[in-house]
């Protein structure tokens, strides 16, 4: 297995993690403060868009290792 194979795994792994605690924040918030729901779901898209960009950068970058 090479090891850009490795490190493109380890990066989807990590972005979903990055994701899913980005989304477990904001629906955690909206349940504590509703009438923020609109300001919390653009932050978390743009959080999201983030964290989706690093992951893609990271995958380019170990495919043109690799």
């Amino acid at each position: 297995m090479s090891t850009a194979a490795i490190g493109a795994g380890l990066t989807i792994v990590g972005a979903g993690i990055g994701m899913g605690l980005i989304w477990m924040g904001g629906i955690m918030a909206i349940g504590r403060q509703p009438e923020m729901q609109g300001k919390l779901q653009t932050l978390m898209l743009v959080g999201t868009a983030f964290v989706d960009g690093m992951a893609l950068i990271a995958i380019a970058i170990c495919l043109m290792k690799g």
